[in-house]
């Protein structure tokens, strides 16, 4: 293999071109990257940045001398329009074609976006140039803030807004925010630091359209409601940069279809990320975008899937001067108690809180809300008890 061409040039891209060389590929590496911008860290915009605690130059997520040894060829600023398969040549939008022996898809995800017409104030919070904009906007005085969606990037946004001192709404059209990925019982408690935080949480309703003719003046709610605003931030997902690959023979269905392997249908091209739905699940979870590329360039230079990526999930959320950290697979009948820690008002308490999830009288997740030492111990145990269940699974 004497080219290798990584599309994207964020988390897993750089990660993907580090393992390259880290596992001996010395031939011509191209990464293709649609922002001018360097890789940078991604989690700190809505955090950090937002509340001008850091600046850019702390986003960096490599250096000049880290540039130099891995001897990539940088094509920044320039976006990938289509994939020719037969011969593996990236079609870029300039008009230029970048042709490999072996492609890599880390093309991530772009921010989902409300229909109708774009209105000045209504942002979402997605890339550096998206944090720039929010950011100058945020600092030039007082602003009425809604936040449209109670995620993590909305709470953690809303949690920055409020820091600054603005008058923050959130609106999450479920009945609570993080109901999916904590239950509902854990989700109450996580839900309840917006209101210590001191911002309005407004749940079980969605947003029936956006007022105003020039700027945004107001946000409706399908019960009628309007909440005043002066900025509006869009944190409702995102969705799979799988745009430029419609015309070719990949599988694409929310992502790049790939085995547990990150290996695609086609011989040589493997995807990580956002953009990769991994033995049918795409995890938008910076673990991911980390943990991925090891192994599909270890398949990309094997040329079949010789390794498969089996990790813990595994995500975390600073919001409200709380740090939340979760990891584990949970299910809905699972039964969750709180082992340390507690719970005051429906709020965790000032010595945080660990919750286990429990399953037939094993632990199968655990819940961190500033118990990190804890939460450590807990998480490499359900790791070692899942290497153990994959070896018994493997070998039966």
């Amino acid at each position: 293999m004497r080219t290798v061409v990584v599309v994207g040039a964020s988390l897993s891209g750089l990660y993907a071109a580090r393992e390259l060389r880290a596992q001996g590929f010395d031939g011509r590496l191209v990464v293709v990257g649609d922002e001018p911008h360097r890789p940078y860290d991604r989690p700190p915009l809505s955090k950090d940045f937002l509340a001008g605690r850091a600046d850019e130059d702390r986003l960096a997520l490599s250096d000049t001398e880290e540039m130099a040894e891995l001897d990539a060829e940088w094509l920044l600023g320039t976006r990938a329009r289509d994939l020719d398969t037969r011969g593996r040549t990236v079609l870029l939008d300039d008009g230029r074609t970048v042709s490999g022996d072996g492609v890599v898809i880390a093309t991530g995800a772009s921010a989902r976006r409300l229909p109708g017409p774009a209105l000045a104030g209504v942002h979402t919070l997605r890339t550096l140039d998206d944090a720039r904009t929010l950011r100058a906007e945020l600092t030039a005085g007082a602003r009425r803030v809604v936040v449209i969606g109670g995620g993590f990037i909305g709470a953690e946004t809303a949690s920055s807004c409020a820091g600054l001192g603005h008058d923050v709404t959130v609106v999450e059209a479920a009945p609570l925010p993080l109901v999916p990925q904590l239950g509902p019982e854990m989700a109450a408690l996580c839900a309840a630091l917006h209101r210590r935080g001191g911002v309005e949480l407004v749940t079980g309703t969605g947003v029936a359209a956006l007022r105003g003719t020039v700027a945004v003046t107001a946000v409706e709610l399908s019960d009628g409601r309007l909440l005043p605003a002066d900025v509006v931030i869009v944190g409702i997902g995102a969705v799979p940069n799988t745009g430029w690959l419609a015309g070719s023979p990949l599988a694409l269905h929310d992502g790049v279809l790939c085995d547990d392997g990150c290996a695609t249908a086609l011989p040589q091209v493997v995807a990580v990320g956002d953009v990769a739905r991994v033995g049918g699940t795409r995890a938008e979870h910076w673990t991911s975008a980390t943990e991925q590329p090891r192994v599909a360039v270890r398949n990309l230079l094997a040329g079949y899937t010789a390794e498969t990526v089996c990790p813990l999930p595994y995500f975390w959320s600073d919001q409200y001067g709380a740090r939340i950290q979760f990891a584990g697979r949970r299910l809905d009948t699972d039964t969750v108690r709180i082992a340390e820690g507690t719970v005051t008002d429906g709020v965790p308490g000032e010595d945080g809180l660990l919750a286990l999830y429990e399953r037939e009288g094993r632990t199968t997740a655990v819940l961190s809300v500033d118990r990190p030492r804890p939460f450590m111990r807990a998480r490499r145990e359900l790791a070692r008890g899942a290497g153990a269940m994959e070896t018994v699974s493997r070998a039966l």
